[in-house]
């Protein structure tokens, strides 16, 4: 659960070190998807840089797709993010690309194709031969698939899922949970006992789609998720960390800011694009994967100021075991 350390909450890794430009500041109009995070990197700057300047509220300012904000770069720049917000072109029909209802099987089932699939890589996923794979969607090696194309995947009946079980959420012996975290457990199960979340196939799509988007490698955000949750949306920790990416209330704060916008933590993708966007501002600043992963857990400021704890390594381990399996 990010972060095991309540210490390192009085400094969390939020800052990542990008060079700020000294260009002046041009006016660009929000686009679908952008966060400020996003908007900082690809223009050199900070979100508390963007922030201030465009005079938004701070922690968890809400950005909208067509709201024009102030940003640093020259014209040339800002042409560029106004020519990458023109949506790519639907590709034309192709030989070998299906364009018909997917039939499916029984023993199969569908992969939705996102960004960076193959079908090689799809079927060392799901472990099944390429060529039946091919077979199955009428496909040849050369073809063409598209982000959104239904792949249908045979002799298999669910989405590939890691044997290690997810961890308790029970406290460990000896440690009394404080009355007002009692409480807020209480009231955060109840919320999700009230929603309806999503089952385990759907939510490893989720992770993979997001994770996909956002730059993260699906594998690693999916290889911690089911380490948190075993890709579970109802569960909770004793210390109230919530969902599939078990988001403690600072962690959503933090996330929030990421994605320039209020995420809700009880929402299946809302929670699964923060953890998403805590693992890419992690790797961003760690000095390896290890102890991105080791931050999540515990805070990147404890690792760094205190070392990894003994829980620390066997959650990096347990981690790391799951991602080999993907």
């Amino acid at each position: 659960m990010p972060f095991a350390d309540v210490a390192a909450l009085a400094q969390p890794p939020h800052a990542v070190v990008v060079p700020v430009s000294t260009t002046p500041w041009k006016t660009i109009a929000v686009r679908p998807g952008d966060t400020l995070w996003d908007l900082a990197l690809s223009h050199h700057t900070t979100v508390r840089a963007l922030v201030e300047k465009n005079r938004l509220a701070a922690g968890g300012s809400v950005i909208h797709p067509g709201q024009t904000l102030l940003v640093p770069g020259s014209p040339a720049t800002a042409a560029r993010h106004r020519a990458a917000a023109k949506p790519a072109p639907k590709p034309a029909t192709t030989p070998g690309r299906r364009t018909s209802a997917v039939t499916v099987p029984a023993g199969a089932i569908v992969h939705v194709v996102v960004r960076g699939d193959t079908m090689s890589g799809i079927a060392a996923t799901y472990k099944v031969s390429l060529t039946k794979l091919l077979a199955a969607n009428k496909l040849k090696d050369s073809s063409i698939i598209y982000i959104g194309e239904r792949i249908v995947v045979p002799g298999v009946t669910s989405a590939p899922t890691p044997t290690t079980p997810a961890p308790s959420t029970t406290p460990p012996s000896g440690y009394t949970t404080p009355t007002k975290t009692q409480l807020a457990v209480a009231a955060s199960k109840a919320k999700l006992a009230a929603r309806t979340v999503p089952g385990r196939t759907e939510t490893s799509d989720l992770i993979r789609a997001t994770a996909t988007r956002n730059g993260v490698d699906p594998k690693l955000a999916l290889a911690i998720g089911w380490i948190e949750s075993g890709w579970y949306q109802r569960a909770v920790s004793y210390t109230d960390a919530v969902g599939v990416m078990q988001l403690m209330p600072v962690a959503g704060t933090w996330a929030s800011q990421l994605a320039g916008r209020t995420l809700d933590r009880y929402d299946a993708q809302d929670n699964i694009t923060g953890g998403v966007l805590i693992i890419r501002a992690l790797m961003a600043t760690a000095d390896s994967r290890e102890q991105a992963i080791a931050g999540y857990y515990q805070g990147l400021y404890s690792v760094r100021t205190k070392g990894l704890y003994e829980d620390t390594k066997k959650y990096v381990a347990n981690v790391l075991a799951v991602y080999d399996r993907m």
